[in-house]
């Protein structure tokens, strides 16, 4: 499994719609992302700074999200979201959004002595 943080900017004129459009995402959109092995898929948000979180159970990452990339639903729904969206200078994975390095993870094994 792997796991992704990444990070973008929330346009302050945007905010309600965006807001709007995540309190009821598309049945195709999570439908997309479920048949692309993505898990655990959240986002969150501190004042204008979007952080988002997911796990990738798949074997082909890079085919996975170019399978996103060309849904039909979640194109549109990037249509609306983008604009809602501002971008930090550097981009990753999940096109307009940063990544972000891990640096740590509690693994839940390791150090359980009960």
């Amino acid at each position: 499994m792997k796991r992704v943080a990444q990070t973008i900017r929330l346009r302050p004129d945007h905010r309600d719609e965006y807001l709007r459009l995540h309190s009821e995402v598309w049945p195709d959109v999570e439908a997309a992302l479920r048949a692309a092995n993505i898990r655990n898929y959240s986002i969150f948000l501190r004042e204008d700074t979007l952080f988002g979180y997911f796990e990738y159970h798949g074997d082909d990452f890079e085919a996975d999200m170019a399978t996103i990339g060309a849904d039909p639903a979640t194109q549109a729904w990037w249509k609306l979201t983008s604009p809602c969206q501002e971008p930090w200078a550097d981009t990753g994975t999940g096109g307009n959004w940063s990544d972000l390095t891990e640096i740590w993870h509690l693994h839940p094994s390791r150090g359980n002595t009960q």
